[in-house]
């Protein structure tokens, strides 16, 4: 699997919840169309592990086939209206593409009982 890491925090003027309501709503609404996305995890922090790391309100995980699907996902209409669709909301955000290697699988998909 290829991902997309975005590490993304709110306008200064919206509250945490606001974020989390656009972000899990309009703005997943236009993310899910993107072609080629085989998941979407949204995390929302609800606390800092430190203080070097707090001021943040969410972490997405977009996984790709490949990097090669990972780009033309990138390069069409569905992913520049997600892009569009943030505008110009003046938050933060990081952002990493890369290989995922899985080391502790999730129980499920090793069809142990939760």
């Amino acid at each position: 699997m290829y991902n997309l890491i975005i590490v993304s925090s709110k306008p200064s003027d919206w509250t945490h919840e606001e974020f989390i309501q656009w972000w899990r709503g309009p703005h997943a609404e236009a993310t899910m169309k993107i072609p080629g996305l085989r998941s979407w995890r949204q995390i929302e922090i609800d606390r800092a592990f430190d203080e070097r790391s707090e001021d943040w309100d969410g972490v997405s995980l977009l996984s790709f086939d490949s990097s090669e699907a990972a780009d033309r996902a990138f390069a069409s209409e569905q992913w520049k209206d997600a892009v569009a669709q943030v505008g110009e909301m003046r938050g933060r955000r990081l952002a990493f593409l890369g290989e995922e290697v899985v080391r502790v699988p999730d129980a499920a998909a090793q069809g142990l009982a939760l």
